[in-house]
């Protein structure tokens, strides 16, 4: 019997209805925000011409679809072999350096993917610094010697593996974490290998976190704009902002975003599908944490590469690429405008992470109280802006807010003689509300994952003494949950320190951030000057990323 249903079958918080109404309402107000960019770029797909989709899908619509499923494969699988396995070695083994790979491991998470395309452009292209060695070194010329292709579909895959393996590997340490020797030990006892215990046991109790982070990932790479783009790789995204901004046809745009939406549609159908209402539970009274297994000799070794070859590839190399590409740049980071960047940067990421978080626990606490299709309906439209591009979000969003602004504008001049202005298109909140849209699927697979461990008789015994379900929220879900709710706060503040399209579009006037000086450089073809802020942005990123995971692993 799962949580949900001991649940309803206990009965709801009846002396409290007033909570669990106020959550609804909550549930459905955040989902309602969630819809709205979607449905104003359904109506202009729906409003427009199809001259140009009815030529689109006669010659790239196709390679768009193979690229992209291709594209979504390998980071699936990537993301999946190195966070699984990562999370369950730093976790459940003991080996030099295991401490040290707890927080480096995460590291890449601060890399935004596309500059990681340019630092390994700059060390791998035909100019760059490694082939032009092998060409000095061997007495090669450019046609004696053949090199794998970084600008390619394999190249856009393995860095966006890099950078979206460690929302894989934070979900399942958590979850690993969380589990009880109990059943392991009791697989052990029935005859089972360690690894035979680990895939019959450990492996599936962790699924719930495990799926929530690469769905995460896979949305990502659907929605990634920047790394495909500067690899050359053509997928729904380069498709999706070619049609806007280099052939003006906002229809044809908001035409191919529908294509994309129906694609994360499917990714969470089949999720959902395959996780279904599974929750796991420790049956016994005490939670007793697996002793890690010590290893040594080759096996300490093996564990050490399967570590260090990641963090190297990414965060260590590319980090020294682009400090020797900005050595020579003329960028003062100690200036007054960077920082102003700086400052903007971190306001934007921490507001939009505690608000994000929020949203999501109650879709997720909803869920809980009132178990159905409509919290469930509610947290499936919350979960769908992840896999639309930013940009797409942020006129989505603007449409139907300059419409307002304008007509309340409109409305006080012929009333009052009083000009408003634009009170809410191009403010700091409406591109909150737009990174809200953007990243509260992973804030809520996150919570998801950690209340797989809150058992159904722990809001029964909160009932029982009387409790409301906020009370109950605060004093027994969220303690326990505080580790799944800290590794969604790192993983909402990286990601908006990270985000670039929405920035563009919807940062108010002169509130610029690291993101986009950073992509006004590079789109200057300044790739020195562009590697000083990617480097304050990893810089950033990195003490959240070590305080979270240190607090994450005293659990």
């Amino acid at each position: 019997m799962t949580d949900r249903t001991q649940y309803a079958e206990h009965g709801s918080f009846s002396r409290h209805a007033g909570g669990t109404r106020f959550m609804g309402v909550m549930a459905y107000l955040i989902a309602g925000a969630c819809l709205l960019p979607m449905v104003a770029v359904a109506i202009t797909a729906l409003t427009g011409g199809t001259e140009t989709i009815s030529h689109l899908m006669q010659t790239v619509l196709p390679r768009y679809t193979l690229t992209t499923l291709a594209l979504v494969a390998m980071v699936a699988a990537g993301t999946f072999a190195l966070g699984v396995g990562a999370a369950w070695l730093v976790t459940m083994t003991r080996f030099p350096g295991v401490r040290l790979f707890e927080i480096a491991l995460v590291l890449p998470l601060a890399f935004p993917a596309y500059v990681l395309a340019y630092a390994y452009t700059h060390l791998l292209d035909h100019a760059g610094i490694v082939q032009s060695t092998l060409r000095a070194v061997a007495g090669w010329g450019p046609r004696d010697y053949w090199f794998p292709e970084i600008r390619s579909l394999p190249g856009a895959a393995v860095m966006l593996i890099l950078v979206l393996y460690p929302y894989v590997y934070l979900l399942a340490r958590a979850a690993f974490i969380q589990q009880s020797a109990t059943a392991f030990l009791a697989a052990r006892a029935l005859g089972r290998t360690a690894w035979g215990a680990f895939f019959r046991v450990s492996l599936p109790m962790a699924r719930p976190a495990i799926a929530a982070g690469v769905l995460l990932a896979v949305m990502e790479t659907i929605a990634d704009f920047g790394t495909v783009a500067y690899f050359g790789v053509q997928t729904f995204a380069t498709g999706i902002y070619t049609a806007w901004f280099s052939m003006a046809d906002r229809a044809a745009a908001a035409q191919l975003a529908l294509f994309l939406l129906g694609f994360a549609l499917l990714l969470a159908v089949t999720e959902r599908i395959q996780r279904g209402k599974a929750r796991y539970h420790e049956a016994g009274k005490r939670h007793t944490r697996m002793p890690p297994e010590e290893l040594s000799g080759m096996a300490a070794a093996a564990a050490f590469v399967l570590c260090a070859v990641p963090v190297a590839l990414g965060f260590l190399i590319p980090a020294i690429a682009l400090f020797n590409m900005g050595l020579g740049s003329e960028q003062n980071l100690l200036s007054h405008r960077y920082l102003g960047f700086i400052r903007n940067s971190l306001i934007l990421a921490s507001t939009a992470a505690v608000v994000t978080v929020a949203a999501a626990i109650c879709i997720g606490f909803y869920q809980r109280l009132q178990p159905g299709r409509r919290s469930a309906m509610a947290a499936y439209v919350a979960r769908l802006g992840y896999a639309v591009p930013g940009g797409v979000i942020a006129v989505g969003l603007l449409v139907p807010f300059a419409a307002f602004d304008n007509a309340l504008d409109a409305w006080m001049r012929q009333t009052f003689g009083i000009s408003t202005g634009l009170l809410l298109t191009g403010s700091i909140w409406l591109l909150i509300g737009a990174y809200m849209v953007r990243f509260l699927a992973s804030a809520i697979g996150a919570y998801e994952g950690g209340q797989s461990m809150v058992h159904a008789n722990m809001d029964a015994a909160a009932r029982s003494l009387g409790h409301s379900p906020l009370a109950t929220l605060r004093r027994v879900h969220l303690p326990i949950l505080t580790p799944s709710l800290l590794t969604a706060l790192l993983i909402v503040f990286v990601d908006v320190m990270k985000e670039l399209p929405a920035t563009l579009i919807m940062r108010p006037f002169n509130f610029d951030t690291l993101a986009v000086q950073a992509y006004r450089l590079a789109s200057d073809e300044r790739l020195e000057g562009a590697a000083v802020p990617s480097l304050v942005i990893v810089a950033v990123g990195l003490v959240p990323v070590i305080l979270i995971c240190r607090q994450v692993g005293r659990r």
